[in-house]
């Protein structure tokens, strides 16, 4: 059925269990990758799984870009079987007796001709495994597993892309490996991908959008470089505050071996790296790592200092600290400093500052 709301992900769910209620009412983009970010039970795989179909939400309803898999109020609940959706577990859960070929033509059967949205080459060259086609899962590493096994999921030419912690049971070496054919996917894709999660690496790394669960609930969701810059998130979220910044390589300085990352707000330098002038990369900077001074410092070993506004400033879990929001040049920023420095800083909405960047985190 089409619904006559707007596209994306529009989803009021609730179900209670003995001691959980999962309770949230989300619009969602439909497109691109939304992070399903909380610590364990927070309700990340049960969103998911009542998305699914696999659990059933009463009185829930659910539309994915117009298609309506779920309204009670018009008796109307698709089953799995009958949702266009891809679902990528922790596990791969390949067919053992099947090699990585017979797996994805399996999925693609499936699908009739006409239906078929991604076509065999285009889903294993996405996830660049056509060298893994004649082999079966038991020779296959644990991020060759998970790349055949989002393949297969790309076949059934799903309307929505589920990802359930697909990296949690990797070590960092196979992680690494997946990450950028999950960029790729990122990039390439037209439909909404779903990404659960509790690394906030891989949330920093791919989301476009973020949902922050706590409880069952939501506590925050929004675009991804907004959200994470946000002073009223929960101490159990404020633990590791920064924010994303989305730069461009502008030039390579070879005589120091740093390279210029340009960005809306400015220019920071990082050590040396391989990829030329051009290259888009996304880089983390912790709240931590960012000191303020009210006059620039001429004589320091920090390389990255940037002109700045306080916008506000919030209480964390330590009475100690301090976060504090500035803009630079419309682009948000974290500082967590001490109380008494706040105070003799003067730390006040509009204080024009310089925020010292002590370290910048890439994300690849």
């Amino acid at each position: 059925m089409i619904a006559d709301g707007p596209n994306g992900v529009c989803m009021k769910l609730r179900l209670d269990y003995p001691g959980f209620c999962l309770n949230v009412n989300l619009n969602l983009p439909g497109r691109g990758v939304t992070a399903l970010f909380g610590h364990s039970g927070s309700g990340k795989t049960t969103v998911l799984r009542c998305v699914a179909g696999l659990e059933r939400a009463p009185g829930g309803f659910l539309a994915i870009n117009g298609q309506v898999w779920q309204d009670d109020a018009n008796a109307i609940f698709l089953p799995t079987y009958r949702r266009p959706l891809g679902y990528v577990f922790q596990e791969a859960s390949l067919f053992p007796h099947l090699t990585a070929r017979k797996n994805l033509e399996y999925a693609q059967k499936r699908v009739p001709f006409k239906s078929r949205k991604v076509s065999f080459d285009q889903a294993i060259g996405l996830l660049g495994i056509e060298h893994l086609l004649d082999r079966r899962p038991a020779s296959l590493s644990g991020g060759e597993r998970q790349r055949v096994a989002i393949a297969r999921a790309l076949l059934t030419s799903p309307d929505l892309l589920l990802l359930d912690e697909p990296l949690a049971a990797l070590d960092l070496k196979r992680k690494r490996e997946i990450l950028p054919y999950l960029e790729r996917l990122h990039d390439e894709l037209d439909i909404p991908i779903l990404y659960v999660s509790h690394s906030p690496d891989e949330v920093a790394r791919l989301a476009d959008h973020l949902v922050l669960l706590a409880n069952g609930s939501v506590v925050a969701e929004g675009p991804l470089h907004e959200t994470l810059a946000r002073l009223d998130l929960p101490a159990a979220f404020a633990d590791d505050a920064g924010v994303v910044l989305d730069t461009v390589i502008g030039a390579h300085e070879d005589h120091d071996s740093l390279t210029r990352l340009d960005f809306d707000g400015g220019s920071i330098y990082v050590a040396r790296r391989p990829e030329g002038a051009g290259r888009r990369l996304r880089c983390r900077v912790h709240a931590r790592d960012v000191s303020l001074t009210l006059e620039r410092a001429e004589h320091t070993s920090i390389l990255n200092i940037l002109a700045a506004k306080v916008v506000g400033a919030a209480a964390t879990e330590s009475p100690a600290h301090v976060l504090v929001r500035l803009q630079v040049n419309g682009t948000p920023l974290l500082a967590r400093i001490t109380r008494r420095s706040s105070n003799n800083l003067g730390i006040a909405p509009g204080l024009p500052v310089w925020a010292q960047i002590k370290a910048v985190a890439l994300l690849d």
